[in-house]
């Protein structure tokens, strides 16, 4: 226990500014946190306690693909939530395949005479290789900043903090107006069939009058901590995949030939890196770059303001363009993600294939997307195959309702802070409810640098402090949207 306690030692370090610390050392089912507390008006509360137990058992899953690990968070959170106090006929892990959604109701008193509302969020990660990480990728872990692990941003946090929330308001007696609806997908990262059997396959979920989303939205620091902007996430970029292939008849490698699958894919990768798609713009995204860069200042913020007015500024744009936490915003992206090639280290390659992943500005099709490709590798030899339909999705227009909801757990934080909309680089659950006619915001309660977000990265990390900020956060919210 000690070593572990060592570990996370660094947790009560954070705060050794405010407070005296001492350790104390809490058994979470299996798991060993050391929780920051002074004398007992300081123990953490019961609300931060239950979120980082439950943050630190899923952590601890790997729920990647093919594994078959998600129903096993599926059912600790569900018998999580029954423990509370839900009625276990409100609670529903719902298999598919070798994954599983989470369907959880908080009823309500009907009173507020409106639909229910979901709360979206996803149980699965992308794969983490061991051997790659610093750290271990599915052990929830810190330093002096932040915590480490697979999943620590993308989407565990939010699965966490919502589902600590539906287990606090329960426990404290709160009834709400109308009924809430956790509903959490296990295959986001990949196939999204339970997105989709959730969006478009559960009557009681489609009569929701709109959905929040855990997964993306949230605050903006700079490098110095300051809180830049706060983000409601309202439209998607299009999520497509394709595989390129060359073929060759191959041969023994002691006889090489002037054509070669391999050499070939790679001269089409290389194009491919090299083109730039036309800069795009909507209303949305040219308001995103005014205020990001009023708040940001500096070199880069110049350039997002001068964009902003100017998008046909190509000085901005490019500058924009080596950027990752913006580029998505400025036009269509296409990256080589993975490769496979050869069948033997003395025989010439029989093929080549390389996956290109591509995020589509709305309002482009895929298919004109494809052709750009084409014409940018500029080889018949090349094949394209598009893996699967991509869903094409609306913008969710702000409503007051929801912007004042927000501002309160965000101005409670940080007074005055600007709350915008935008699009998001990144494709979420919300494009499914969204194309399904369910309108749909992101706003997770996270503040962070932009340029620290790992997800689907090496050494994934969320900032401690970011973790215990965001506690209060979908409490205020759900009840200005219903509470009494």
């Amino acid at each position: 226990m000690g070593a572990i306690c060592k570990t996370l030692h660094p947790i009560a370090m954070t705060y050794k500014n405010e407070i005296t610390m001492r350790l104390l050392y809490t058994v979470f089912i299996g798991v060993v946190f050391c929780l920051p507390v002074v004398a007992a008006q300081d123990i953490p509360s019961d609300h931060a306690q239950k979120t980082l137990e439950i943050y630190g058992r899923i952590l601890g899953v790997e729920s990647s693909k093919n594994l078959g690990n998600v129903p096993q968070i599926a059912n600790y959170l569900a018998a999580e939530l029954v423990a509370a106090g839900f009625d276990s006929d409100d609670v529903e892990v719902v298999p598919l395949g070798e994954t599983a959604a989470l369907i959880a109701r908080f009823r309500g008193d009907g009173s507020a005479g409106k639909r229910p509302i979901l709360f979206l969020g996803h149980m699965d990660v992308v794969e983490a290789l061991a051997k790659d990480w610093v750290r271990p990728p599915f052990e929830l872990t810190s330093d002096e900043t932040n915590f480490y692990a697979r999943g620590a941003i993308d989407n565990k946090f939010g699965v966490s903090q919502l589902t600590s929330t539906f287990i606090r308001l329960k426990k404290e007696g709160f009834i709400p107006t109308r009924d809430l609806i956790l509903a959490f997908s296990g295959d986001e990262e990949t196939s999204m069939n339970t997105t989709k059997m959730l969006a478009y396959e559960r009557p009681d979920l489609a009569k929701a009058e709109y959905a929040l989303n855990a997964d993306a939205g949230g605050g903006s620091l700079d490098a110095r901590g300051n809180a830049l902007i706060y983000r409601i996430q309202a439209a998607e970029k299009t999520y497509v995949t394709w595989e390129i292939t060359v073929r060759n008849p191959g041969g023994h490698s002691s006889r090489p030939r002037p054509d070669n699958a391999i050499y070939d894919l790679a001269s089409a990768i290389k194009k491919i890196q090299d083109y730039q798609f036309p800069v795009r713009w909507s209303e949305m995204t040219l308001a995103y770059f005014q205020e990001t860069g009023k708040q940001l200042g500096g070199e880069l913020g110049e350039a997002m303001i001068r964009f902003a007015y100017d998008p046909e500024d190509k000085t901005a744009s490019d500058r924009l363009a080596v950027e990752g936490s913006y580029v998505g915003s400025t036009r269509t992206t296409c990256v080589v993600t993975m490769l496979k090639a050869g069948h033997a280290e003395n025989a010439l390659p029989q093929s080549a294939t390389a996956t290109v992943n591509c995020r589509i500005f709305p309002g482009v099709a895929a298919a004109d997307i494809e052709a750009e490709l084409k014409r940018a590798v500029a080889s018949d030899a090349v094949e394209f195959e598009m893996l699967y339909d991509p869903t094409e999705s609306p913008i969710s227009e702000l409503r007051p309702d929801i912007v004042a909801a927000v501002s309160k757990a965000v101005h409670g934080r940080y007074p005055g802070l600007k709350i915008i909309p935008y699009m998001e680089s990144g494709g979420t659950d919300g494009m499914h409810f969204r194309k399904a006619g369910i309108p749909t915001w992101a706003i997770s309660g996270v503040f962070m640098n932009p340029n620290e977000m790992f997800a689907h990265g090496l050494n994934e990390r969320l900032p401690i402090a970011a973790f215990y900020g965001a506690l209060d956060h979908w409490s205020i919210i759900i009840k200005e949207l219903a509470g009494n």
